[in-house]
């Protein structure tokens, strides 16, 4: 898979001291769990955050942020963050907050069942 090794080893050292942080491979990327709800990610070069659907287009005017779109509809409450936007420590610190504020809030994804 590829994407962004350097981004993903500054997410786990934000993360290093934190006991419910999972990492899992997906979306050619990585996502990194918090509490087993999806909360920061990289894909390709880009941070992939899940925030508040409330705050979402406010953040879509912050430099280097974007919509979410794998299947030509926008997925509300997520945004794909380019290098520009996370470069400074500040900035990188602003969107894995957002992540986090959100986390507590988000929903569990449920596991569909396969039928056979």
């Amino acid at each position: 898979m590829s994407y962004n090794q350097n981004l993903a080893e500054k997410i786990r050292q934000h993360f290093a001291d934190s006991l419910n942080i999972e990492e899992k491979e997906m979306f050619g990327g990585i996502a990194f769990m918090n509490n087993g709800k999806m909360c920061v990610g990289v894909i390709q070069d880009d941070l992939m955050v899940r925030l508040d659907p409330e705050i979402y287009l406010d953040v879509l005017e912050k430099n280097g942020c974007r919509e979410m779109d794998f299947t030509g509809r926008p997925m509300k409450g997520w945004v794909l963050v380019e290098e520009s936007g996370y470069a400074r420590a500040k900035d990188f610190e602003y969107w894995i907050q957002c992540a986090l504020d959100y986390n507590s809030k988000a929903k569990k994804s449920v596991k569909k069942k396969i039928k056979k």
